[in-house]
Parts: C-alpha cells; sequence; structure tokens
C-alpha cells in the first residue's frame, strides 16, 4: 500500500495445468485474431517455474486506474486506463521498489516482476492469490473494488505463505456485460472472442482499414472500451485512483474529434509520448476516426 498498490495476494507458483487447456482451445478457435503473439511461449505462459527458475510463489499486486471524468460529448471515447500515463511504466517502477523491499527485508533472492510484459496469465493467478473472480466479461472482479484495475505480478523463489484461493463467483444470473456488448464479443459460456471486441479493433489490429462488417457497432469508441465494465454492478464499488500518474491527459478531456482529425503526427507523438494510446500509433487513430466517421458514430 506504502508503493500504491490497492491489493495483494500470494498464491504458490505451479504449473496452470487447466487454464492451459483452456487456453489452447481458446487459441485454437481463433479467438485471438491477429494477434499471433499468443501464441508464443505457450509452456511459460502456463508455467511460472519456466519464467523464474525455481518460482515458489507468484505475487499478485492490484492498482485502481478509475476515473470518473469523462471525454466531452464531441470527444473521442477512450478506455479509462489510456487516459494518463503509461501504466506499464508507473508500475514496472513500483514492483521494482517491491522487490528491492523484500530482498531488504529477507537477503537476495531471484524474482521477475511483470506488468502485462510477459506470457503471464496474470488473472488466473490474482484468483488463485485470493483477490476476486474472473467474471463474464473475462476480466478479474473484486467485491470491494469492481474491476478497474490493473494486474502485476511478481514470480519469485521465495517460499511464503499462500492466500487461499477465490472460489466463489458472484456473478450469478447476470448477463448485464454480455448483453450490453455492441460487438456481441462476450459469448454466454464464459468466453469472449477476443477477435470481436472493439479494443481489438480500435488497438490490435493492425490493418489498414477495419472489416466493414463493423459498422455502426463501435459506439464511438476510438482506442479499448469500457462497456462492458461500465455496465457491471459490481463497479458501483469503484473509488478514484490515487495515483496522479493516471490523471487524465488535459488534450483527452478538451479537444472535439474535429480537432482530433486536424493533429499531425508529430503533436500526436508529443501529446501520447507517456501514453498506452502511443501503441494504436497515429495512423491507426486516424483509421479509428475515419472509420467511426464513414459510419456516422463519431461526435462532431
Amino acid at each position: 500500500m506504502e508503493l500504491g498498490f490497492d491489493y495483494c495476494g500470494i498464491a504458490k507458483a505451479g504449473r496452470l495445468d487447466e487454464d492451459a487447456l483452456r487456453l489452447e482451445k481458446w487459441l485454437g478457435q481463433g479467438m485471438h485474431g491477429s494477434m499471433t503473439y499468443m501464441e508464443n511461449h505457450f509452456d511459460k505462459r502456463v508455467d511460472p517455474t519456466l519464467l523464474v527458475p525455481g518460482a515458489k510463489s507468484v505475487i499478485t499486486v492490484l492498482k485502481n486506474y478509475y476515473t470518473p471524468e469523462q471525454v466531452p460529448e464531441d470527444g473521442l471515447k477512450i478506455s479509462k486506463y489510456a487516459m494518463g500515463n503509461d501504466y506499464h511504466e508507473v508500475i514496472r517502477a513500483q514492483m521494482n521498489e517491491l522487490l528491492d523491499r523484500i530482498r531488504g527485508q529477507v537477503g537476495e533472492i531471484s524474482g521477475r516482476g511483470f506488468v502485462d510484459s510477459a506470457p503471464v496469465m496474470e488473472r488466473s493467478w490474482a484468483k488463485r492469490a485470493g483477490l476476486g473472480w474472473v467474471g463474464k466479461n473475462g476480466n478479474l472482479i473484486t467485491r470491494t473494488g469492481g474491476s478497474f484495475f490493473f494486474i502485476a505480478t511478481l514470480i519469485t523463489d521465495l517460499e511464503l505463505l499462500y492466500d487461499d484461493p477465490f472460489a466463489a463467483d458472484f456473478c450469478g444470473s447476470c448477463t448485464k456485460c454480455i448483453d450490453a456488448c455492441p460487438t456481441g464479443a462476450i459469448l454466454p459460456n464464459r468466453v469472449v472472442n477476443g477477435s470481436q471486441c472493439i479494443s481489438y479493433f480500435t488497438i490490435e489490429l493492425k490493418e489498414l482499414l477495419i472489416p466493414s462488417e463493423m459498422k455502426g457497432q463501435f459506439d464511438n469508441w476510438a482506442f479499448g472500451c469500457d462497456t462492458c465494465q461500465d455496465v457491471c454492478p459490481w463497479n458501483r464499488f469503484s473509488k478514484p485512483h490515487q495515483e496522479e500518474a493516471f490523471n487524465p491527459l488535459p488534450e483527452l478531456l478538451n479537444l472535439s474529434t474535429r480537432e482530433w482529425e486536424a493533429v499531425s503526427e508529430e503533436s500526436f507523438r508529443k501529446i501520447f509520448r507517456h501514453s498506452p494510446v502511443k501503441r494504436a500509433k497515429w495512423q491507426g487513430l486516424q483509421r479509428n476516426i475515419r472509420f467511426l466517421k464513414d459510419n456516422g458514430q463519431e461526435n462532431s
């Protein structure tokens, strides 16, 4: 908590056999679309001892990124996680400090911190560490704070006391996320078709054009999508984050869509040099804006 994390849980390191079967099936059905990197390092993805030899513990921490601030009605809809500075940079520094503190107390140990930067099944480890359950929308949900959290893992050869896995599932019969998904990417059988998600099309897809069959389905989302989280009843417990680096960039709160269309590549690089939005690149964001405009979804 001193480092800015909101939750922490510890699980015993070991191979994720059940998750391996689910992942293999999901990949086999092509639900990762063009995200071929998800096929790489399969064994490492399900076995932490291949990432840290001799691993005994997987420490999972969550960091809140929820912000009540919204872009103006005539602006671009951007996923909340991307409205501030790049979480990779922020959390990586805090994870390194956590590892240094552990070493300062117990001596030299092997350990590596991961923040969306390696083949680690973060949500599975968070569930095993007792932090929450994986909802129908594929997000980790906590009972006291909802789902607007970044997940980071620290794999170490230090043996620790382990938390009980989170065995309950509090989604119940609720289908709000399934019903609200603009593209029908959330399937009834607790599977999310990543290749149909708006976040996939606006961030991961590198093609010059977004498939025409997606016309009229993006609900003005230009980078990512929060619909399934916004409608989740558990997010009524969300509280504003306390991380200054995650405060929304002024441009996101002030520029209209029409002004974004006029932003040059040089200006884009300057504005988003420390932002997750840079992943889409200038060409990608302009493609997304054109797609929304051509389909009558953008605000003028």
